[in-house]
């Protein structure tokens, strides 16, 4: 699927990014202090392929326009807007809606959606957690996210179990710790695990099925978690923060 970055001719394009973040409601978009915008380019990476997807980027024989999912600090829709040049898209300036009704703009396009089911959003306590535990504690790429304590452990099995158990108990006193993530055209939700520290160190990814359970596949870092979540929205819960 085409990159955002070659949709269009973006001339500087860390520099419209930085753009963008400036005209957007205020929120982080880097991790730490990196200063990167890594978040808010992830963002906009897996938006625009959601966006294809759903042919929900509007094309004419003048101008191509599609919707950021993000809102100026009085609440108007962003939108990308760029003319053609010699064949190709290029990039003119992020719009509003009345921007867009000044060039003409017929039709508005709208946001990605992830919202098909709402139910996925929430963690129902009443399924049962099946944990894929050989795959994360196993799998190379899933090894190195856990915590040196648990890789030092003789009882990793043992710590990690506790860990998830923990976890279930403290969503299932508070629903809104479990923060739904947008993953291979998939809602999931993430769990937070904690392990010696007073922040959680890794999020449980899991999956509701239809047969009465959730499926929980993996562990991620949480740079890796949130830049998923914030697909959907911004993380609103008090433990996934970049």
């Amino acid at each position: 699927m085409e990159e955002l970055y070659d949709y269009m001719i973006w001339g500087d394009y860390n520099k419209r990014m930085e753009e963008l973040a400036d005209i957007a409601l205020e929120e982080p978009w880097s991790f730490g202090d990196q200063n990167d915008l890594g978040i808010l380019k992830n963002y906009m990476k897996h938006t625009f392929f959601r966006l294809l997807a759903e042919n929900k980027v509007v094309e004419t024989e003048k101008y191509c326009v599609f919707n950021t999912g993000l809102f100026t600090k009085y609440y108007e829709q962003i939108y990308v807007y760029g003319e053609k040049e010699n064949f190709d898209w290029k990039f003119r300036e992020y719009c509003t809606d009345y921007d867009l009704g000044e060039y003409g703009v017929e039709k508005i396009p709208e946001r990605a959606d992830y919202f098909w089911d709402p139910s996925l959003l929430v963690f129902d306590w009443h399924y049962p957690v099946n944990v894929q535990y050989k795959h994360i504690l196993e799998d190379e790429a899933n090894r190195k996210r856990l915590p040196k304590m648990v890789l030092k452990s003789q009882n990793k099995l043992a710590i990690l179990k506790g860990a998830i158990d923990i976890s279930i108990k403290r969503v299932m006193a508070n629903y809104k710790l479990a923060v739904p993530q947008y993953f291979h055209g998939k809602i999931q939700l993430l769990l937070p695990l904690y392990f010696e520290k007073d922040t959680p160190e890794l999020a449980l990814v899991v999956s509701k099925t239809q047969n009465g359970y959730y499926q929980g596949h993996t562990c991620l870092t949480i740079e890796m978690a949130y830049n998923n979540a914030r697909l959907i929205a911004r993380p609103e819960s008090n433990w996934l923060v970049p």
